[in-house]
């Protein structure tokens, strides 16, 4: 007769974990393992998770710490589970995030099921005509400096599940390992990368901004994703008041508004007279500033419009530097239109919802380096002229075989 298992975790749970992990794509943790390699005893890898997971004998390998660089300098550090451990991350959030999402607040829109930045970002925009003035505010190190005791407490309110109090305690405390195999304790947070962190991060900041904006200052509309907030206020008095608040809040749960970061933005257009330092705020991978619009009539006039931000542009060119196009002359143009549309038309996507026309000097960027690969790879058509007559050319006559020449961003065809 099969022995009892302490804890009750259905083996069809662990097994659409599983399915999950294997669509985010990611990448190895500490033990080199990909998922194809974790694949090749699927069956009996999946009942290791499952027995030791109901049987309380589970315990985590250390996350792979690896540096990514901000968009703004600096380096942020990802923490990497092994598959495994993404595995029995993805089981916890299958029975815990069902019970703590319906808590959490129409205005909160980061990682969470049928919510996007798109929606936070059209949010902004509409009250930003409405409110004249903009807190932006930035949490510093949110994942590194969530104090386990403060989460714990957050957690045990939404499940009576000891296997997830359990499971959740320890991948709080397993420890990076850094490059050289040395390892890092770890008193606080929980790593980004994780796959439980992003639901836990928004269960802290539900309980230390959420919840108390929607007690302390009913009137004030805010947008969060994740640990970038901005709150709309009818006057600068009141966004310093609520700066100063929300500075002493924070601080009570041990983290820190980022005042680099932090600032109070006038929303600045043709109807508001006034001037202030700040006009302009980021959000998201958007630049909110005045802006040329034009009205029903054809007639011009400023308004507060948010469109890609110099920060996004000047990342997306470095990828597309980094992809090194001049060096694969051993690839054809079909090849080269398969290895990155997808990259291309994600960029599309994200940055065409507002004011579309910002992001078309990054796309000629591309066909800039698309002439340099034609130089390389083609003899007879080494002279710049030459090179971008024979691609505007094909781009003429095949407008959907790159997916910004869909939108007629297309290469001078001389």
């Amino acid at each position: 007769m099969q022995e009892a298992k302490p804890y009750n975790i259905s083996k069809k749970a662990v097994f659409a974990a599983y399915e999950k992990v294997k669509a985010n794509k990611g990448t190895y943790g500490v033990d080199g393992k990909f998922i194809e390699m974790f694949e090749r005893n699927l069956k009996n890898n999946l009942y290791k998770i499952w027995n030791r997971m109901s049987s309380g004998t589970y315990f985590p390998k250390p996350v792979k710490a690896v540096a990514i660089p901000k968009k703004n300098g600096g380096t942020r550090t990802l923490g990497i589970p092994t598959v495994e451990d993404r595995i029995a991350q993805m089981v916890v959030k299958l029975y815990f995030e069902p019970g703590v999402e319906p808590i959490f607040y129409e205005d909160s829109y980061g990682y969470r099921p049928n919510k996007s930045a798109i929606q936070a970002l059209e949010v902004t925009r509409v009250r930003c005509w409405r409110r004249d003035w903009v807190l932006e505010f930035d949490i510093r190190g949110l994942f590194d400096n969530i104090r386990h005791e403060d989460l714990m407490k957050m957690v045990k309110k939404h499940t009576q599940e000891k296997w997830i109090h359990l499971y959740i305690q320890r991948w709080m405390l397993a420890p990076f390992q850094m490059e050289d195999g040395t390892l890092v304790e770890r008193t606080a947070g929980t790593p980004q990368g994780g796959v439980i962190s992003p639901v836990l991060a928004n269960l802290c900041l539900h309980y230390v901004f959420d919840d108390y904006m929607e007690r302390e200052f009913k009137t004030i509309p805010w947008a969060r994703y994740a640990d970038d907030g901005i709150a709309h206020c009818v006057s600068r008095k009141q966004a310093k008041y609520l700066q100063r608040r929300l500075q002493e809040r924070f601080q009570k749960f041990g983290l820190e508004l980022n005042l680099e970061k932090t600032r109070i933005v006038y929303c600045k257009d043709d109807d508001r007279k006034g001037n202030h330092e700040h006009t302009s705020f980021d959000f998201l991978g958007y630049t909110f500033r005045p802006r040329h619009a034009k009205n029903k009539y054809g007639k011009y006039f400023t308004n507060f419009l948010p469109a890609i931000s110099e920060k996004a542009k000047k990342s997306i060119r470095k990828k597309v530097r980094g992809w090194k196009l001049q060096l694969k002359s051993d690839k054809d143009l079909y090849d080269i239109a398969n290895m990155f549309n997808g990259q291309i038309q994600g960029w599309i996507n994200y940055y065409t919802h507002f004011y579309k026309t910002e992001i078309y000097e990054v796309l000629q960027y591309i066909n800039g380096c698309l002439v340099k690969w034609v130089r390389r790879k083609y003899k007879k058509r080494k002279a710049r002229r030459k090179a971008e007559h024979w691609l505007g050319q094909i781009a003429k006559r095949d407008k959907r075989l790159f997916a910004h020449w869909k939108l007629g961003i297309l290469p001078s065809a001389g």
